[in-house]
């Protein structure tokens, strides 16, 4: 087991109706609040209205900046930031699913310095200090609601990158199970992936001995593979979307990295590609990537792969894993092939070109240009 630091200052509100206490929560931090929002699913589903009746009752006043797309890029966080500096809000609301929470995140750093928000992902500057962060979560599937990072395309550099700091955690996250019921049932189930790539690339990182957080893992991919598929026959169920959303959380709040050194990101970092390329939904991404990674690695990390199986599906042969969790990707209705996402849009080169020019998949289980080719050709 590796060394490490328990940490997380996010206070979370979960449960039914807990946006009944949004209000006073937001006025502890101030009055000028920028309200940060997706493409108006919230206006239609009344959510908008009830946060700008919890706001009006503490005579907030309000900045809004909506329009975050479910992909998102940093042209928007650049012109949200520019409203929250130029109105010196001293609190930022983000209402939404993950691409929301993540843009809400970097607007908070980028608010109180003069520079583009990209200048954080390319590593020309650290963030140094943050307007606090509320935020209302719309979606069960990134976790980003309980953590420290962020991630944003920039469509010019071709590039789809992610950071992290202490100083973009929320404050506070209001989870309620009802707000999720609205979801279709492709985007349900890209959320019950994209929980499940997230305790695997957790499993797969650095730390292999951490037996206790190897049975978080378990526990968090069982919880989801068992209710994930009622939850999509049922999907207006109070009950199954609560477990669903607590899962998705816990998947990527730190607890399941105890006692790692690093988790391995390789996944998402081609997954981020084919979002980035042809905007492939993020959890349609991980479902194409994972099991075409996992072929890749097979005769390299044997072990880890049989551990998975016999904990998750009682098989110990690494392909029969695999196997099993392609079928149930399927049985969510998730595309295990590129081709099932993009049908003959998608380009090898073009893919393999994206992949080299951002060094995807050089975590812990480096991959090299061979390995791109290869893994490309199992995704098609």
């Amino acid at each position: 087991m590796e060394n490490f630091i328990a940490y997380n200052p996010t206070t979370l509100h979960f449960g039914r109706d807990v946006l009944r206490t949004l209000g006073q929560t937001v006025n502890r931090y101030g009055k000028k609040v920028l309200l940060v929002y997706g493409k108006g699913s919230i206006k239609k589903n009344g959510l908008y209205d009830e946060v700008l009746k919890q706001l009006e009752s503490i005579g907030a006043e309000v900045y809004e900046y909506g329009g975050i797309r479910s992909n998102p890029v940093v042209q928007d966080v650049d012109a949200a930031a520019a409203i929250g500096r130029e109105n010196m809000v001293d609190v930022i609301l983000a209402v939404g699913g993950g691409s929301v929470i993540d843009s809400a995140k970097v607007i908070s750093v980028a608010i109180p310095v003069e520079i583009p928000a990209w200048d954080f992902f390319s590593r020309r500057a650290m963030p140094r200090s943050a307007v606090p962060l509320i935020a209302v979560l719309t979606l069960a599937a990134t976790g980003t609601e309980m953590n420290q990072f962020a991630v944003l395309s920039n469509h010019e550099a071709e590039v789809k990158g992610s950071i992290g700091s202490p100083l973009i955690f929320p404050k506070h996250s209001f989870l309620d199970p009802q707000l999720t019921i609205p979801v279709p049932r492709n985007y349900t189930a890209y959320g019950i992936a994209d929980l499940i790539a997230h305790a695997l690339e957790a499993y797969f990182g650095k730390g292999e001995d951490a037996t206790l957080t190897d049975r978080f893992v378990f526990s968090i991919i069982r919880e989801a593979m068992e209710y994930g598929p009622a939850l999509l026959d049922d999907l207006s169920n109070y009950e199954l979307r609560a477990k669903i959303m607590f899962a998705a959380t816990m998947a990527l709040n730190g607890m399941t990295m105890y006692g790692r050194a690093s988790g391995e990101w390789g996944v998402h970092s081609i997954g981020h590609i084919l979002s980035l390329i042809y905007d492939v939904p993020h959890g349609a991404s991980l479902t194409i990537v994972y099991p075409a990674w996992m072929r890749l690695l097979r005769d390299r990390i044997p072990h880890r792969l049989a551990q998975l199986g016999e904990n998750l599906f009682n098989v110990r042969d690494p392909e029969e894993t695999i196997s099993r969790f392609e079928d149930f990707f399927r049985r969510i209705e998730c595309p295990v092939r590129l081709k099932e996402a993009t049908g003959d849009q998608a380009n090898p080169e073009e893919i393999f070109r994206v992949m080299v020019s951002n060094k995807a998949a050089t975590y812990v289980h480096k991959l090299d240009h061979d390995d791109y080719r290869k893994i490309i050709e199992l995704m098609m």
